[in-house]
């Protein structure tokens, strides 16, 4: 047990076998952030630059987008280092700070997500009281809690993960997780179960609340044309991004719990990372190709 306090540094595993097509790798790896690093970019200048973007939606994507930049910063660099590396090790508490940021990035992703749901409802079903309710300053508190709130369950996570006694330095992943650190823990504790329990039920509660807003959405739009294109417009992008980060996170969490260990390691490597892949990719480009007034800005922009 008194071995426990030494542990400085956690192997990583999954890179072992790719020593004759590491180059290739590295090269397409590099592509895809250079992609997700344009797209995103792409979206937050123009909404930044252009003065008629400056509404609660766009905001919101804005968001969105910088978010999708934050998360993959914590994987991308350190994925690349290790394709050309020979050895693939990270320091305690390098791990712990990937853990951290990777989690409230997704946690942070579902919060942003939640906002433009409730931008898009009171818009639609309450366009009356939408400028009086969606004020600059109600905008920046959503904001400032849609980030906080992440950062906080995670903060309290990561505590709990890093006063554990650890048994172990193998992480089975490209990555860091905190629940694959717990489970080197030496023994059972009350927090690692109860504090996950609690951030996968609060975000679960998110998704249900969009889903339900959903509903009552289309009941509504039914009855209005011009309501039923306004959700053509802005809500069925929205849902599709949402329905993307869903089902990423569902394939990940799944297969990191219950994936088989017979799966070839590029399969297994593809589902561990696709969650920082997909959504930083799609969601931009969902928005870029959909939302009217982004589309004619690039138009305007091309045509200068």
């Amino acid at each position: 047990m008194d071995n426990v306090s030494v542990i400085t540094v956690f192997t990583l595993s999954g890179l072992s076998d790719i020593a004759n097509y590491r180059v290739i790798l590295f090269v397409l790896t590099l592509l895809c952030y250079c992609v997700i690093w344009l797209v995103n970019l792409t979206i937050i200048v123009t909404v930044i630059v252009d003065k008629k973007l400056h509404e609660p939606m766009y905001i919101f994507l804005c968001n969105l987008c910088f978010n999708g930049l934050y998360g993959t910063a914590a994987f991308y660099p350190k994925f690349l280092y290790d394709l050309l590396s020979t050895t693939h090790v990270i320091s305690y508490a390098g791990c712990l700070l990937q853990g951290f940021v990777l989690h409230s990035s997704v946690c942070a992703d579902f919060s942003l997500l939640v906002l433009m749901a409730y931008d898009r409802y009171v818009a639609i079903c309450r366009p009356l009281v939408y400028h009086s309710l969606m004020t600059t300053q109600k905008i920046c508190i959503l904001v400032f809690f849609a980030w906080l709130i992440p950062f906080y369950l995670l903060f309290m996570s990561t505590i709990t993960t890093a006063v554990l006694r650890l048994c172990g330095t193998h992480i089975p992943r490209i990555y860091c997780v905190n629940w694959l650190i717990n489970n080197l823990a030496c023994s059972a504790s009350v927090a690692r179960i109860v504090i996950p329990a609690f951030n996968y039920t609060f975000y679960i509660g998110h998704v249900l609340l969009v889903f339900w807003s959903y509903v009552h959405l289309i009941k509504t739009c039914q009855s209005s044309k011009e309501n039923w294109n306004k959700f053509m417009q802005t809500c069925v992008p929205h849902l599709f991004s949402l329905t993307v980060v869903v089902l990423s996170f569902l394939f990940d969490m799944l297969y990191m719990r219950f994936g088989s260990k017979e799966i070839p390691k590029s399969f297994e490597n593809f589902m561990a990372m696709e969650i920082f892949l997909i959504p930083p990719i799609i969601n931009p480009l969902i928005y870029g190709f959909k939302l009217t007034q982004i589309r004619n800005r690039k138009f305007h922009s091309i045509r200068i």
